[in-house]
């Protein structure tokens, strides 16, 4: 049996792509039975989602402000990813906060790339809170998605030096490179367990 990955994107799909090279190179369906079923996004306009139908992976945008709640995109955000049973729910820059009901309907399944070494620095501005607050390295982290914003298990993390005069633009390009890197690592340790 297939273990379906689906990915959440709200832009680019730079580690989506990361993860789908690394699924078509490391031959992932073949060795662990695993492909990327399906890459949903909030925004229509999501370049990510043009890159996925290259490799012919099914997407789908769902409009977040064409719901009148939260609740209510998130329960048609459920039933789009289970049309396609997923063994795990990639958050790849999808930039929303996911209500408590969607994260325990995904429970153990659902894992999220944030631009810091947590616990250091969640939420937003992540690479110029670093370097106002002096850090001498930044970094990502991989972790399980929890009910609290950037808080479940962390399943990696990679280091990278804040260097003097750096920008936040500079210093997340770097972090990105590094997030291309473990991301899909992980992704496979977990779909290969």
């Amino acid at each position: 049996m297939d273990k379906n990955i689906v990915i959440l994107i709200s832009g680019s799909g730079s580690n989506m792509a990361a993860i789908v090279n690394a699924s078509l190179k490391g031959r992932w369906a073949e060795r662990h039975g695993a492909r990327v079923a399906a890459v949903v996004s909030n925004r229509s306009d999501a370049a990510g989602l043009a890159m996925a139908r290259e490799h012919r992976i099914p997407t789908a945008a769902l409009d977040h402000k064409t719901f009148d709640s939260r609740e209510a995109f998130d329960a048609a955000l459920m039933a789009e990813i289970d049309r396609h049973h997923p063994a795990l729910v990639v958050l790849a820059g999808f930039m929303r906060i996911l209500t408590p009901g969607f994260v325990q309907h995904y429970a153990g399944r659902l894992v999220n790339i944030h631009p810091s070494l947590l616990p250091a620095f969640p939420g937003l501005h992540t690479h110029r809170r670093a370097i106002e607050a002096g850090c001498r390295f930044a970094g990502c982290t991989v972790h399980r998605v929890t009910a609290e914003l950037d808080h479940g298990e962390y399943l990696d993390q990679a280091v990278v030096p804040v260097l003097p005069g750096d920008t936040p633009e500079a210093l997340a390009a770097r972090v990105l490179a590094q997030e291309h890197q473990i991301y899909p690592k992980v992704v496979e340790r977990l779909i290969a367990a």
